[in-house]
């Protein structure tokens, strides 16, 4: 019975070590990535070096193959090859391993760190190595039968051979993705191979494949407009004729319910006079409901009618500035006033739509949108961030948006000397706060009721047409927020965009 107990016990606690040594790797993983998001790479490299080890000794293979590829990475980063390609030499053995262990191969592992080799290669400028682990990706992509992977070798070899002046070679690559991602109908990832394209090409100094890449960067952009609004009406037509098979299946139960109520309210009365008071309020009701219901459906048609045409005055508007000299203040201003009362529209037609969140660093937020407000202040105008390493559920795009808006304002009211403040404030568990400070004239009394409200002054287009507070605060709203105006404040103007998660 001692052996038996003493064997159980051991098993126990070898069963705690490995959970526990697990936990150990996972958490070492987290930390080198939240240091890499930080810019603080030293560190990073040695937590990624420490998980890599600990994965390795735990048998898992992928996990180990990320951390020791992203801490050679990080070698890599700071010129110490003769690291980085250790390292990777390293993995390589892990793998290894692995695939005796399981009795199958591992491509996709064995992908990640060619092509890691492949990028210090061309950071070495060898041509010749660089292609030596181009053929390798090629072989082990053509092995797997992955389609994830050989997209990533199309990419990838886009990129040697643009690196090395084989354009020829680099379009037929980028090509073949392009046309991949333009069969599967995944525009987004097709805009994404024309931007990563122009980043190649900016990197390698190559002037003429820029200027090309942008001439189909815009093309395709044109195109994929058509093909995104064929797309987003043949959606609304589905949904149209959804919604007149949902009504029609609600008229047809309301028409069934009020025959119902009819026959109760005759039979109602045949038994007692006393109830066709009651009959008769109750078909009051129904009279009034219906009343209701029509008034509601012009409502709705009214507004989507005002919506479209508010989209066809736009449309109608764009021919006509195109010919326009675009330098001239007037034209500049008429196209600024036609996007902003097109994209008030949507907002407004779109509320019920919530923005997609992300997860970010308030300090490194706040810090990135500050910077882009340098040189646009007058004369000796402070610039202060007050927000913590915080991170926050955000829609990062149009949060920058409102808050860049809010700071321009701020920068052209506040004379020189002056200050303006970007603070965030957290006031609750699922409550936050971004508060921008100036120091400026402020807000007339008189205006202060209407700056939220669309075309409530008329004014020369050129000084501004008012609507971008309005979008702003309906931006607020599609993020689960608002935006107000501090009235207690009197040292200038302070607005403040709440938001709830």
């Amino acid at each position: 019975m001692k052996k038996i107990a003493t064997a159980l016990l051991l098993a126990v606690l070898c069963a705690y070590s490995q959970v526990h040594a697990q936990n150990r790797a996972d958490e070492l993983m987290k930390q080198a990535q939240e240091n890499l998001a930080k810019r603080e790479y030293i560190k990073a490299r040695y937590l990624f070096l420490q998980a890599y080890n600990a994965f390795s000794s735990q048998d898992k293979y992928d996990k180990a193959v990320e951390c020791g590829v992203n801490a050679s990475a990080l070698y890599h980063r700071e010129n110490y090859y003769k690291e980085a390609f250790e390292l990777l030499r390293g993995a390589d053995m892990v793998v290894a391993a692995g695939e005796q262990k399981s009795g199958k191969p591992l491509p996709e592992l064995r992908f990640r760190i060619s092509k890691e080799r492949l990028q210090m290669y061309i950071g070495l400028k060898n041509p010749a190595r660089a292609k030596e682990q181009l053929a390798r990706l090629e072989e082990t992509a053509k092995a797997s039968r992955n389609d994830s992977l050989n997209n990533d070798l199309l990419y990838t070899q886009a990129n040697y051979y643009y690196t090395f002046g084989q354009n020829a070679q680099g379009d037929d690559a980028i090509n073949r993705l392009i046309g991949k991602y333009k069969e599967q109908k995944n525009y987004a990832k097709v805009d994404e191979c024309y931007k990563t394209l122009i980043g190649i090409a900016r990197k390698a100094n190559n002037a003429a494949l820029t200027a090309r890449t942008y001439d189909k960067y815009i093309l395709w952009t044109d195109s994929v407009k058509a093909l995104t609004a064929r797309d987003e009406l043949n959606v609304l037509k589905q949904k149209y004729d959804e919604s007149l098979a949902t009504i029609q299946d609600k008229d047809d139960s309301l028409s069934a319910k009020q025959y119902i109520i009819i026959g109760l309210c005759v039979l109602a009365a045949i038994l007692a006079a006393a109830l066709v008071f009651g009959a008769i309020v109750l078909l009051r009701f129904i009279v009034l409901t219906r009343k209701q219901k029509k008034a509601i459906s012009i409502a709705n048609e009214h507004n989507e009618l005002k919506t479209q045409f508010i989209r066809n005055i736009s449309a109608q508007m764009e021919p006509t500035l195109d010919t326009l000299d675009a330098s001239l203040p007037g034209v500049k201003a008429l196209r600024g006033f036609s996007n902003h009362i097109q994209e008030l529209s949507e907002l407004e037609s779109t509320l019920s739509e919530p923005y997609e969140m992300q997860e970010k660093n308030i300090a490194t937020f706040c810090e990135t949108v500050m910077d882009r407000m340098k040189g646009k202040t007058q004369e000796d105008v402070s610039l202060t961030v007050n927000a913590p390493k915080l991170n926050v559920k955000i829609s990062p795009e149009h949060l920058e948006r409102i808050l860049l808006h809010l700071l321009e304002n701020a920068a052209e009211y506040t004379p020189a000397g002056g200050k303006i403040w970007l603070d965030f404030k957290k006031r609750g568990a699922h409550t936050h706060q971004f508060i921008i400070s100036d120091t400026g004239c402020g807000i007339p009394e008189e205006q202060r009721e209407n700056i939220f409200k669309p075309f409530t002054e008329i004014k020369d287009l050129t000084q501004g047409d008012g609507l971008g507070l309005p979008i702003c605060s309906l931006m607020a709203t599609k993020m689960n927020g608002s935006l107000t105006l501090d009235s207690s404040y009197t040292k200038g103007a302070r607005f403040v965009l709440e938001l709830h998660a």
